[in-house]
Parts: structure tokens; C-alpha cells; sequence
């Protein structure tokens, strides 16, 4: 085997988070060795699995452990392990690039930040585990060989942007990993991490329950000055999620969160459960207090571990957590299952789909009861995760009265807080029978629309929807609490009472007979464009709007399907006018005179132009229309 040694340099992005990790002011540098001690185990627990799946592997797993060793004399400090390894593809894609979705997107959030706190709750989220060595260490070798692969791979680096990578004759099986360590420095929160008393304090602070043996040689010097030399395990290894509630304080189920999600802050919410009956399983989840970077990418990471009787199967199994739930981390421990089963056969086992619907349900009950008893919780939780949990609505028709419980939405009752649909239910005016919404790109804008000047006129509150899935599941959900969700932007609007109706009545017969002629000609006039023309009741101040029927979908969710390739026919819609405005009665006038037709045409197109720019629609011929704007000013000069 040849022994040539390369130097590469790290990726640029990777090179930039290095340079973060190294220079942050992150304060708790104790982590690097929770980190690599999580690695470790990762590497024990697949190759447990693989060497019970595969049975040509030849593989001893007789004593699967950790070992951590210090070398006080040369300042060494060293995480070795005996698990799966490493070939040299897998060092160079995992350790000489982040091969993780949104590092532009981490290193960009950590530049705009100026708060240090911020910068470091970002550097957790992330996750980036072996880089944090560098945090306390000058140099770092990691030395590794593949289980059931002959020779290994040497990698070295200081972090500065460049490491060398080299093939070993002989290495043995797993990963060792030697931190070069720097200076003790107090100040800078840099400790000695070769003294016994530090690594027994870090061990059993974050990797206690770790399910393998974390081993360290201890020195003893008796009274006859003889010393003696005793291998000690430093962790219990009691699974935490097999444990009883009352026996589990808050910290240890914190430090595990973090052991599963990489996370370096504390989980919102803890959810501890126990399935009994005919398939018995144990899970522990974790609601996270921030959103990942990768949440809403398609390559993000989902789900939850699974383990079968303690044997690590699979990390991000999503056949236990829907889609939507995909932020919620942890353990689920099942009993009953094979332990080579795989990802398709999960997909289709009846016992896994009984306790996937317990753990939703579980997780959704978790949700309600912080927001009826931890209202800023869950404010956090739902400013982080409420788009990804409105993905819901969508498909789990068993859970969709709990989301619409849950969920909650901006409205016109207040600038910036969001309501419930409960909350909105109870504050809905006497002689209400629909929830009225309106969706848009944002709230101003929507705020601004004439749509809203009936209902802001007489006080109706509306739901202020600015999400993109908002268009689709106000489409599929259909009412709640036996009221019918209704768009202000589709359909006819009569917000008068009875009395009121009646009042009126004769004023809108005579309107009808007024502007018969004129609708009958702009109907005529923009075919192209428009279905209908007709008179409108919700508008107070602006001269047109353009509206939906009810069963339309809105022109956002037509440019939606148009952005993912579905090609849909062009929907016409309708166009309303304000009989009580200038230029409407001004435009009626001018038909009944016999005006020029061309001059009324191009009002005409002005009309329906305007109407369709307040709603946040494109134009077809934006210079036309702008031409035709300008001619018409530069008369009233």
C-alpha cells in the first residue's frame, strides 16, 4: 500500500465554519469531547448492526467500547473506539467537507449577528460536532480503518484551512481521534483537559447514558509509592428512555437531546412514553427550541432513531414521524421488530404505523397543552415549526381538528400578535356564520387590498394568511367548529343584516338598472381577460377589485403550480366595480354620451389594470399599460 501523503484544502464553506469554530467566543469548550464521544457511539452502534446483518462480515464485537486516553507529558488527549471506521472516501467527504445542507445559509445568519449568544446558538444548531476539537486543540490526528478493510487512512490538520490525508499499513479497526491540546488558559475558559477530574466531570455530565463503555486508565500511587494502573468505565449506560419519569431529572434529559439532535441548546419540551399491549416500545422525544437550517429542504434530515431492544437500527427513521413533525428528535426502542428490517418493509409494518399514530398523537397533545399552559413556549414554538406543522392540514386527515386547535395565524384583531381560530371563533360578531381570511404575499399587503374595505368598515375580523401553504390548506379545510373558512377575496360578499338588506334594496335595483349597459360593454370589452363584470358590494373607497368565484384557486397558488412545472389553463376571474366611485359613475356617463370608444377601451383596460396591481397581480403588457397611464396625465396638466 502506497504511503503517499496529500494535502488538501478544506471547502470553502467549511473553511469559513472553522474559522468561526476556532475563534468564536463560545465559552463551554467542554463539548468537543461530548462530540466525539457521540461519535464514537454512532460508530459502535452501526457496526453492531452491520455485523448482525451482514454475517460475512468478519468482525470481532466481543468488547465494543470507548476509550478515552491522556498523554500528560506530550498533552495529548485521545478518543479512540473500535467501531464501523472509516475508508478514505468517507474521511474526505466527512471530515474534509460538510456534506450537510445550509452551511451558506449558517455562515451568512452568524455574520449578520452581532449578538455573541446568537452566534453561538447558531453554531449548535448546526451541529458540527468533530470541528469543535479545534476550539481546544492545535493540531488533530485521526487515524482510522473501515471494519473488514485491511490498512487505514491518516488525517491531520491545525484547522487553518488545509489538511494532509495519508494510506497506513496497519490501523486498527475504528476511529482514534488525538487532540494536540492547547495551553490551559482560565480565562479563556480553556481548562486541562489531561487532568482525571475534568474528563470524569464532562463524561458524566453529557455522555452518562451513553449505551457503551467509556474507558480511561487511571494512575493510583499507594502509601509504599508503588503505582498502580486501573482501567475504569466512567459512564453508567443506563438508556434513558428505559428508565421510570421520576428517576430522569431535567438536566440528563437535556444532555441527551443534545446527545440525539447535536444541538447545543436545551429542547422546548420532553415527551417520555411507554407502549404497552400487544407491540411494547419506549420512546423519548424532544420538541427543539429552534427550527434546523435544513427544515424546509428537501434533502433535510427527518425523524427519529429506532432501535430495536436496545440495538441501534436506523437515524432518521420517517416512518415513525410524519413529514410535518420531521423537527421532532429522539429515540423510539421497539421490542417486537427484526433487526435487519429495512426502511421500505417499515414503511408497510402494521405495528410501526400503530405507533407512529400514538406518537403523533402524543406530540400534537404536547403542543396543545403548551399553549394552554405555556403560552410563551409555545409563541417560540410555533414562530419556529407553525409552517412546517400547517404542512399537516394537508394529508392527516385523523389529526386535523387537533392542528386547526393548534395552529395559529395573524389577523386584523391585532398588528402583531396571532390568534387562534378558537380565539376568533369566540370574538366572531352576532349574526356571523363564516370565518373570513384573505391570503398574500404579506400582511401589507393584504391589509391594503380593497377586499378588506367592507369588512374593516364594519368590523368584521379577518384572518391575515401570508404563508405559502396557506393557499393550499384553507383550499382543503373546510370549516371549523362547524363555521365555513371563507375568502373576502372570492366569491359575493353581503355583510348587511336583514334590515339593512331591505334598506337597500331598492337603491341596488336602480344601481343594476344604471350600469346595466356599461357592464354588459366592459364584459365585452375585456372577454380576454375577465369572466364576468359586475357591481360589487365590498368595496367603500377603491374603484375596482378583481375577485374569485368560490371553487377559483387564487392567481398565488395558479403561479405556485406554475413555479413546480404543472402547467394549468389560465383562470378568468371577475371584475367588481364600486358604483359610488368617481370614476366608475364618471366612466358610465361617458358609455351613455357615446364617447370615443377607443378612449373608453383604454380606461377600460386602466380600470382592470389598477384592480388587478392592488391585489399583487402581474400585468400582461406592463409598457402598454403605462403608456396609456401617461397619456392620460399629461391631459389633466
Amino acid at each position: 500500500m502506497s504511503n503517499r501523503t496529500e494535502t488538501l484544502e478544506f471547502q470553502a464553506e467549511t473553511r469559513q465554519l472553522l474559522q468561526l469554530m476556532v475563534h468564536s467566543i463560545y465559552s463551554n469548550k467542554d463539548i468537543f469531547l461530548r462530540e466525539l464521544i457521540s461519535n464514537a457511539s454512532d460508530a459502535l452502534d452501526k457496526l453492531r448492526l452491520e455485523s448482525l446483518v451482514d454475517k460475512d462480515l468478519q468482525v470481532d464485537t466481543s468488547d465494543l467500547h470507548i476509550e478515552v486516553e491522556v498523554d500528560r507529558d506530550a498533552r495529548t488527549l485521545t478518543v479512540r473506539d473500535n467501531g464501523i471506521g472509516m475508508s478514505r472516501d468517507d474521511v474526505v467527504q466527512l471530515i474534509g467537507t460538510i456534506a450537510k445542507s445550509g452551511t451558506a445559509e449558517l455562515l451568512r445568519k452568524m455574520r449578520e449577528s452581532k449578538d455573541a449568544t446568537a452566534s453561538q446558538d447558531l453554531i449548535g444548531q448546526f451541529g458540527v460536532g468533530f470541528y469543535s476539537t479545534f476550539m481546544v486543540a492545535d493540531r488533530v490526528t485521526l487515524v482510522t480503518s473501515r471494519a473488514g478493510e485491511s490498512g487505514g487512512t491518516r488525517w491531520e490538520s491545525t484547522g487553518e484551512g488545509t489538511y494532509s490525508i495519508e494510506a497506513v499499513d496497519e490501523a486498527p479497526q475504528g476511529t482514534s481521534v488525538t487532540l494536540h491540546l492547547k495551553p490551559e488558559d482560565s480565562d479563556d475558559q480553556l481548562f486541562d483537559y489531561t487532568a482525571e477530574w475534568k474528563i470524569r466531570e464532562i463524561v458524566k455530565r453529557y455522555s452518562d447514558f451513553i449505551a457503551w463503555p467509556i474507558r480511561t486508565a487511571v494512575e493510583r500511587t499507594g502509601e509504599d509509592g508503588e503505582t498502580t494502573r486501573d482501567v475504569q468505565t466512567l459512564n453508567s449506560m443506563k438508556a434513558l428512555w428505559a428508565r421510570p419519569r421520576d428517576e430522569v431529572d431535567a438536566d440528563e434529559y437535556h444532555e441527551f437531546y443534545k446527545h440525539v439532535s447535536h444541538d447545543w441548546t436545551d429542547p422546548l419540551d420532553v415527551i417520555h412514553m411507554k407502549g404497552e399491549g400487544t407491540f411494547e416500545y419506549e420512546a423519548l422525544l424532544f420538541i427543539p427550541a429552534h427550527a434546523p437550517l435544513d427544515l424546509f429542504m428537501r434533502d433535510g434530515k427527518r425523524g427519529v432513531q429506532l432501535y430495536v431492544k436496545r440495538v441501534f437500527i436506523m437515524d432518521d427513521c420517517e416512518a415513525l414521524m410524519p413529514n410535518y413533525l420531521r423537527f421532532i428528535k429522539g429515540v423510539v426502542d421497539a421490542h417486537d421488530l427484526s433487526l435487519n428490517i429495512s426502511r421500505e418493509i417499515l414503511q408497510q409494518d402494521r405495528q410501526i404505523q400503530v405507533v407512529r399514530r400514538r406518537l403523533v398523537k402524543k406530540v400534537l397533545s404536547a403542543i396543545r397543552d403548551m399553549m394552554t399552559n405555556h403560552p410563551d413556549r409555545y409563541r417560540t414554538f410555533w414562530s419556529e415549526f407553525g409552517r412546517a406543522v400547517k404542512e399537516g392540514l394537508l394529508d392527516d386527515f385523523d389529526n386535523r381538528d387537533t392542528l386547526l386547535e393548534i395552529l395559529s395565524v395573524g389577523s386584523t384583531h391585532h398588528p402583531d400578535e396571532l390568534t387562534t381560530l378558537r380565539q376568533y371563533v369566540e370574538r366572531m360578531k352576532d349574526g356571523q356564520n363564516g370565518i373570513y381570511y384573505m391570503t398574500g404575499e404579506s400582511r401589507s399587503m393584504i391589509e391594503n387590498s380593497p377586499h378588506m374595505e367592507a369588512f374593516r368598515a364594519k368590523g368584521y375580523e379577518v384572518l391575515v394568511l401570508t404563508d405559502p401553504v396557506d393557499e393550499v390548506w384553507v383550499e382543503r379545510v373546510a370549516e371549523f367548529d362547524g363555521k365555513p373558512l371563507q375568502s373576502i377575496a372570492k366569491g359575493q360578499v353581503d355583510l348587511d343584516t336583514e334590515e339593512e338588506k331591505k334598506g337597500a334594496e331598492a337603491e341596488r335595483e336602480q344601481q343594476q338598472k344604471d350600469f346595466a349597459a356599461l357592464l354588459t360593454w366592459l364584459g365585452g370589452k375585456l372577454e380576454a381577460e375577465v369572466k364576468e363584470v359586475r357591481l360589487s358590494s365590498r368595496l367603500t373607497t377603491s374603484p375596482a377589485c378583481i375577485v374569485g368565484d368560490a371553487q377559483d384557486i387564487t392567481p398565488t397558488l395558479e403561479r405556485m403550480y406554475r413555479a413546480m412545472g404543472q402547467e394549468i389553463p389560465p383562470i378568468k376571474r371577475i371584475l367588481e366595480l364600486n358604483p359610488t366611485h368617481p370614476l366608475v359613475t364618471g366612466l358610465r356617463k361617458a358609455h351613455e354620451q357615446g364617447g370615443e370608444d377607443e378612449v373608453l377601451a383604454e380606461t377600460a383596460e386602466l380600470l382592470y389594470g389598477m384592480a388587478l396591481l392592488a391585489e399583487g397581480g402581474e400585468l400582461s403588457d406592463p409598457a402598454r399599460f403605462t403608456r396609456i397611464l401617461a397619456d392620460r396625465l399629461a391631459r389633466t396638466l
